[in-house]
């Protein structure tokens, strides 16, 4: 017997939060009747479940790749104004492959995707806490007061960000370079949080989750995640002693 949430994660129906919706929307059915009770337990083997009317089974493969996202890509499947998405630049894997967070629009660099549910829930999920690297080119020269602001957290969305890691890479006559490390994921955060402190974000590339690096993938381009690189990054097993001297 597992729990049914459990279960959809792994059938290729997106991340376990996506699911659990599904459920308590009343779009999942077992045995012919309704569930809205995520903590509902069934046996895969006997059990009818049901999803848009067909019946559904656990993935037998689970995929996990690292894409070097170019910008003017959407983390999406689809864009009614006909733009260009990241799956333009995958294969077709035959399963409901989803990315694990997003990168906007206009933003570059590391994007995870999986079919595995579970495995995404375990880095996505805030209490994880799990450290993202980033490149940010912001317009002006940043002064220690800033910083120190980006450093000990900023409110946006009415609520404090995380500490983050910031270190200031290069100083240019109208711009800076910062090397960001956050510890939560929330929308746009990084632009938010630099427009807070008067100032506006000019390029934007994430070049590490957890324990993997964006490395010399070249742009457009993805890999398959290594079983040790998977095994590690659920894990929470992350290389460097400290968060600080990831990437």
């Amino acid at each position: 017997m597992v729990r049914i949430n459990r279960f959809l994660a792994q059938c290729n129906l997106g991340s376990r939060r996506n699911v659990e919706k599904l459920i308590i929307d009343g779009k999942i059915s077992v045995n012919g009747l309704i569930v809205k009770d995520l903590s509902t337990q069934i046996d895969p083997e006997n059990d009818i479940i049901n999803y848009n009317g067909k019946n559904i089974k656990a993935a037998q493969k689970n995929i996990y790749l690292i894409l070097n996202k170019p910008k003017k890509y959407l983390v999406s499947k689809y864009d009614k104004f006909g733009r260009k998405t990241v799956y333009d630049l995958l294969p077709d894997f035959g399963v409901h492959l989803f990315s694990i967070g997003r990168l906007d629009y206009m933003s570059s660099g590391l994007l995870l995707f999986t079919n595995d549910g579970d495995f995404s829930e375990k880095l996505i999920h805030p209490r994880f806490k799990l450290p993202k690297v980033y490149k940010v080119k912001v317009k002006g020269c940043l002064n220690n007061e800033q910083i120190n602001k980006l450093r000990n957290g900023i409110i946006i969305y009415g609520k404090k960000t995380l500490p983050a890691i910031i270190h200031m890479k290069n100083k240019l006559e109208y711009s800076t370079i910062l090397k960001i490390t956050l510890f939560e994921g929330r929308k746009r955060q990084i632009r938010y949080m630099i427009k807070e402190i008067g100032s506006e974000v000019m390029e934007l590339k994430r070049l590490q989750v957890g324990n993997i690096k964006l490395g010399k993938l070249p742009v457009g381009m993805w890999r398959m995640l290594k079983p040790n690189e998977v095994v590690k990054l659920a894990s929470r097993k992350l290389s460097g002693s400290k968060f600080g001297k990831l990437g």
